[in-house]
């Protein structure tokens, strides 16, 4: 389906796991989407009646904000009301709902395929309700990337502002003792293009700067800490070289991190997940997004979880998500053209 390109984005919000502070902060987020983002239509993706209590508790306006979605009209907020399979509890989790969280990000990418949805955000999942409702589920990106066809995806994830810290992997969701086996030569080649691609199409870098870590303890300290530098990092960083991209590295992963090395660069490239994260979310938590990278479609999400401890008390900061829509509205306009 194309879109007039004059007409209002299509923004989706999954609302996550019921028993998690999703609702609660797509409510506290969408509370002020008409001054945020003037442009766009959001569809919530989520139990109407779950939503409309969890609004009250955190004192937004539900029934005022919740519009029936009208062509043209900009700001609106419609609920594509997805009934809970068992009412649910602040705090308690039911693996009874596991299948209804995985229809709601269901119908999110099938909306996002057909081309009627610019881009989906998601709110946080508890993958555990999923796995014991008897669904193997790894996380949204190997999930997104499966039903969507897509062999290669990368997560990334961002922290805002004037310049953000963009931390992307090379792996993801992997036991650490089999991260070395999962990184091939062309496999980086590969992530480094969809980055190199997706920051130029999506974020508006003419020509981003990817600075990459090694794998080892000092980037292997020629090879005495390991070989995966000299053998696969380095060849990988050559080619890229070749195809245009630039890509440097690999730099050691302790004294990356730093002013002088990031204020020069666009993205990081992490080979595992807790080498790149934690100094990401130790620097942006709560401010933080998750961008999927490579999908034939938009995705965004917070930089955190479920938070079942705070769920239903109206303590929950929803930084993070107004976040990832502002990433995914800008995204999606950037598709557009501008």
């Amino acid at each position: 389906m194309v879109r007039a390109p004059h007409s209002p984005l299509r923004i989706a919000i999954t609302t996550g796991e019921p028993a998690g502070v999703g609702p609660e902060l797509t409510a506290m987020a969408l509370a002020g989407a008409a001054a945020h983002w003037p442009d766009a239509n959001f569809t919530v993706f989520g139990d109407a009646t779950l939503l409309a209590a969890r609004a009250r508790a955190v004192g937004v306006d539900w029934v005022s904000l919740v519009a029936e979605a009208a062509p043209g009209r900009v700001a609106s907020v419609c609920v594509e009301h997805r009934p809970l399979a068992k009412p649910a509890v602040e705090g308690r989790l039911d693996a009874a709902n596991g299948p209804y969280v995985l229809r709601l990000l269901d119908d999110a990418i099938d909306g996002a395929l057909a081309g009627t949805l610019d881009a989906i955000v998601t709110a946080p999942l508890q993958k555990s309700t999923i796995n014991d409702a008897g669904v193997p589920f790894t996380g949204h990106t190997e999930y997104l990337a499966e039903r969507t066809n897509t062999p290669r995806v990368v997560m990334m994830l961002a922290g805002t502002g004037v310049r953000p810290l963009r931390v992307a992997l090379a792996t993801t969701h992997l036991p650490l003792k089999d991260v070395p086996g999962a990184l091939t030569i062309d496999g980086l080649v590969e992530t480094l293009v969809i980055i190199e691609r997706d920051l130029r199409r999506d974020f508006g870098l003419p020509v981003p700067r990817i600075l990459v870590t090694g794998l080892n303890p000092h980037a292997g300290e020629s090879g005495y800490l390991g070989r995966e530098e000299i053998d696969v990092i380095s060849p990988a960083l050559a080619i890229a070289a070749q195809r245009g991209i630039d890509a440097r590295g690999p730099y050691p992963a302790d004294t990356l991190f730093q002013p002088r090395y990031l204020d020069q660069a666009d993205c990081v490239l992490a080979m595992f997940h807790d080498q790149g994260l934690p100094v990401l979310k130790y620097a942006t938590f709560g401010e933080g997004i998750n961008v999927t990278l490579g999908l034939p479609i938009i995705r965004t999400s917070v930089d955190h979880g479920t938070a079942l401890d705070l769920a239903g008390t109206g303590r929950a900061d929803a930084g993070s998500l107004i976040a990832a829509i502002d990433t995914a509205v800008t995204m999606a306009r950037n598709r557009r053209g501008g």
